[in-house]
């Protein structure tokens, strides 16, 4: 390898471009919510080892799927002015490096799990990678308006990810925090689509907002807000937390209702983004409490 190749490979501008195709905004809320499922696995505080193994594991393969999709949706980022200018769709690296260096990661993410931390997690988190990129990126959103609700789950595993980590089976609590997950994605989603309907139409995607309208689309964010409401209620009845979790998840799902009210009732232009920015906060104001709620429930026992 010449000079001229060196500095092309560390090259400011690609190493950033590739660094994007990671989505390491979306890789860190991930990473948060498998962080949170290890430390609620055990009662005291788990391996650092372990947790730090698991963590980068997961993250690799997170980027590895986030990667994927930027390869396999190129052509229809390039159509839609949120995403025009990510490093595929304006050409600054092609399709097949970037599925290239997606496989890399997947590989070195699994090798890292499979005898690092256990197969168990591996496997898992392979399947979540190829529920995200080939059967969501690939199939699902591209074929039904459900495509979120069906795919979604691939993206509400960490917190299982994170609980079979330490614990190296499954078991019924980390479920409940996938199931949180999975509710919250469709109101997430939506509120973001109904922002971006016409960009989504115009690539010829069908989204909830496109193929349904965006009066049906605000009725289903309120339905599936109320329903985050209570399954949010199920750690607290099944012992799994405390007050602190309960009031705290009370408050957040109530304003993440009143934001799902005003978009579906009140006339304000900007409503829809103010959903899905709040939604983000949301989820991670959520996790840091059942975190809170957990730690001050180990120190009182």
């Amino acid at each position: 390898m010449n000079d001229k190749s060196l500095a092309q490979l560390f090259d400011p501008r690609l190493l950033r471009d590739y660094y994007q195709l990671t989505k390491p905004k979306v890789v860190a809320l991930l990473l948060l919510t498998a962080w949170v499922g290890m430390l609620l696995a055990e009662p005291t505080l788990a391996s650092l080892d372990r947790m730090v193994l698991g963590l980068v594991g997961i993250g690799l393969l997170a980027a590895a799927a986030a990667a994927m999709n930027h390869s396999l949706d190129s052509g229809i980022d390039a159509q839609m002015r949120r995403t025009r200018w990510r490093p595929v769709a304006r050409g600054r690296i092609t399709s097949r490096a970037a599925m290239q260096f997606a496989l890399w990661l997947a590989l070195l993410g699994f090798v890292l799990l499979y005898w690092g931390v256990n197969p168990l997690t591996a496997w898992l988190t392979l399947a979540s990678l190829f529920g995200y990129a080939i059967v969501y990126t690939l199939l699902l959103k591209r074929a039904t308006p459900q495509n979120i609700v069906i795919g979604g789950l691939a993206g509400a595993m960490p917190p299982l990810l994170g609980w079979t980590c330490i614990t190296g089976q499954l078991s019924a609590e980390p479920w409940l925090l996938v199931m949180i997950i999975f509710t919250w994605t469709p109101p997430h989603f939506w509120a973001l689509a109904i922002h971006r309907r016409d960009e989504y139409a115009g690539a010829n995607i069908p989204m909830l907002p496109v193929t349904h309208g965006i009066e049906f689309t605000k009725t289903a964010i309120l339905f599936y807000l109320l329903m985050l409401t209570l399954i949010c209620l199920l750690p607290y009845l099944i012992g799994m937390s405390g007050l602190i979790y309960l009031v705290g998840s009370l408050m957040l799902n109530l304003r993440f209702c009143w934001h799902g009210w005003l978009l579906k009732h009140a006339d304000r232009p900007a409503q829809a983004m103010r959903t899905f920015r709040f939604s983000i906060y949301h989820l991670m104001l959520l996790f840091g409490l059942l975190l809170l709620d957990h730690h001050w429930l180990w120190r009182l026992s």
